[in-house]
C-alpha cells in the first residue's frame, strides 16, 4: 500500500474564503443582470434635489472575476505550486547531507521536511507558534505526520517558540529557512528581533534562506547590521508584477543571507 501523501496545508485560509466569497457575490450579480432578473442598476435619493445611480450589476464582474481567480490561485499554490516553489528554493543551497538546519514560522513542514530530504547525518529543527489563521491545520503534529509520510520522520524535530526569541545557542546551525512566516510578525521591530535572533543562532559562514512575501529589504538591511552578507536573488520583474497585481498587497522575494 503507498503511502499517504502530505498535506501542507491551506495558506491563509480566512483571506481565501473572503475572497471566494466576494467573487461568487461579484459574479452571481452581474448573472443575475445577465438573466434579466434586474436593471443592475442601484439608485439612491439621498435628497430630493440629489440623485445617484450606480451600475452595480456591471461594476462587480471585474472585482469578483479578480477575487475568484486570485482566490483559485491561492489553493492552487498552496496544494501543487508552493511543493515545486520548495524544491526550486532549496536547489539554491549546496547541500552536503550533515547540516543542522532551522526553519522558523515552519508550519505543516513545508521546507522543514523539504530540508531533511536532503540530509543524511543531519537534522532539521522547526520552530512556530502554530497560528491557524495563518495556515489550515498549524499544529505539531500535523509537521511531524508530513514528514512520516516523506519518510524522513527520524531527521526532524519540531518545538513551539517565538520567532523573536529562539531558544537555542549562539552557532547553532548550518542552515536556516524561512518561508512565508516572517511577516506575520505584526511590527517592524519584532520582524527586526526575528532577523536578529536567525543572524545570531547560524554559525560562521552558515546560510540563511528568506522566501516571503513582503519587506525583503528591511530584513536585508537587519542581516547585514548583524554581520551577515545578504543578497535578493528573486526577479524583480515578477515581484513588480505581483505588487502591481495586488496593489501592493504582496511584495514578494527571495532573500539569500551568509553569516560573516
Amino acid at each position: 500500500m503507498s503511502m499517504a501523501r502530505p498535506d501542507y496545508g491551506l495558506d491563509a485560509p480566512g483571506v481565501v474564503r473572503n475572497l471566494l466569497l466576494v467573487g461568487i457575490v461579484g459574479l452571481a450579480l452581474r448573472a443575475t443582470v445577465a438573466a434579466g432578473l434586474w436593471s443592475g442598476f442601484l439608485a439612491f435619493h439621498p435628497s430630493a434635489s440629489l440623485d445617484i445611480t450606480l451600475p452595480l450589476g456591471y461594476m462587480a464582474l471585474w472585482p469578483g472575476l479578480s477575487c475568484f481567480l486570485m482566490g483559485c490561485w491561492m489553493i492552487y499554490t498552496s496544494k501543487v505550486g508552493k511543493v515545486r516553489e520548495r524544491e526550486r528554493v532549496l536547489d539554491r543551497i549546496q547541500w552536503t547531507g550533515s547540516e543542522a538546519v532551522l526553519d522558523v514560522g515552519c508550519g505543516r513542514g513545508l521546507m522543514l521536511v523539504g530540508a531533511a530530504r536532503r540530509l543524511t547525518t543531519g537534522r532539521a529543527t522547526g520552530v512556530d507558534i502554530w497560528q491557524s489563521e495563518d495556515l489550515s491545520g498549524n499544529r505539531p503534529d500535523a509537521t511531524l505526520e508530513n514528514a512520516r509520510r516523506e519518510g524522513v520522520a527520524e531527521r526532524v524535530v519540531v518545538e513551539t517558540a517565538d520567532m523573536r526569541k529562539l531558544p537555542f545557542p549562539d552557532a547553532a546551525f548550518d542552515v536556516a529557512l524561512s518561508c512565508a512566516a516572517i511577516h506575520n510578525v505584526p511590527t517592524a521591530e519584532g520582524r527586526a528581533a526575528a532577523i536578529g535572533e536567525i543572524s545570531r543562532v547560524l554559525k560562521p559562514g552558515g546560510r540563511a534562506v528568506i522566501d516571503d512575501i513582503r519587506h525583503l529589504n528591511d530584513y536585508a538591511k537587519t542581516f547585514v547590521a548583524h554581520g551577515c552578507k545578504a543578497e535578493r536573488i528573486d526577479s524583480k520583474a515578477g515581484s513588480l508584477l505581483w505588487t502591481l497585481i495586488t496593489f501592493g498587497s504582496l511584495r514578494p522575494g527571495l532573500l539569500m543571507v551568509v553569516k560573516g
